[in-house]
């Protein structure tokens, strides 16, 4: 998904911006106790994945939501926008470990590499909708949705910095860290694909150590076991610490 020194952030409340959730009110739409943004985010993330990008109108998401059709127009001018956000938010929390990551130097590379996968796969294998399914609208190569773009082009280039930084990434061939890396991407985004084909994930967080496992063994490591135990403290140590809560933990993700 040796540990860093923590920050105090005792007086610093937790916002979770991975993939939103929302109790469900009575007639089955987003609760009314939940955040209005986060009531219109919630129904369009399962009316987008659930119905399709194209096919949801905006009053169906207001609908949804248990507000005027004005009402969320005041938290987002338009259906691109909210796409946008949704997103967004699907990349923020491991692109933020991903930097924390690359600076972190109380791990092994290979470890590092092993959480910020396991966080990563979690990421998406433990949402309550496959919002990364909607990575692959033609609508995403818009204008619009490039400061996205831009993120998952970052998370995507600490994948390959990461790996370069390995000790078995001295043994690549030319040419071999960029496919090494491109190949480890497309693994851990694999879990969209994955769960377009089958029921959503049972237990998250054994899938996705599943998935960084695999990354290490497509990187060449050389001693798996050092690395993930490394890599399971650094997730503890992240989800402890973190503004950016995993859309599944477990209470041995938090050991």
């Amino acid at each position: 998904m040796p540990t860093a020194a923590k920050e105090s952030q005792a007086d610093r409340p937790k916002r979770r911006v991975g993939r939103p959730r929302a109790a469900q009110g009575p007639d089955g739409g987003a609760a009314p106790a939940a955040e209005p943004r986060d009531q219109i985010l919630a129904a369009a993330s399962e009316l987008f994945t659930v119905q399709g990008y194209t096919a949801t109108s905006t009053r169906a998401i207001a609908a949804r939501a248990g507000m005027r059709q004005a009402s969320m127009y005041y938290h987002f001018p338009s259906k691109e926008a909210l796409l946008s956000s949704l997103l967004e938010t699907t990349v923020a929390p491991s692109l933020e470990f991903a930097e924390w990551a690359l600076a972190e130097r109380d791990a092994s590379a290979e470890a590092r590499l092993w959480a910020l996968a396991r966080i990563d796969a979690a990421q998406l294998a433990g949402a309550e909708h496959n919002l990364g399914a909607l990575y692959l609208l033609p609508e995403v190569q818009q204008e619009a949705f490039a400061p996205f773009r831009q993120m998952r082009g970052r998370l995507r280039d600490s994948y390959r910095e990461l790996l370069g930084r390995t000790d078995p990434a001295r043994d690549y061939p030319p040419g071999g860290l960029a496919e090494r890396a491109h190949l480890v991407f497309g693994l851990v985004e694999g879990v969209i694909l994955a769960r377009l084909e089958h029921a959503p994930v049972a237990d998250p967080a054994t899938y996705s150590a599943g998935v960084a496992d695999g990354v290490l063994r497509l990187a060449g490591s050389r001693d798996l076991p050092f690395a993930r135990r490394q890599g399971l403290r650094l997730c503890a140590d992240w989800i402890g610490r973190s503004e950016h809560l995993p859309s599944s933990t477990t209470p041995k993700d938090r050991a």
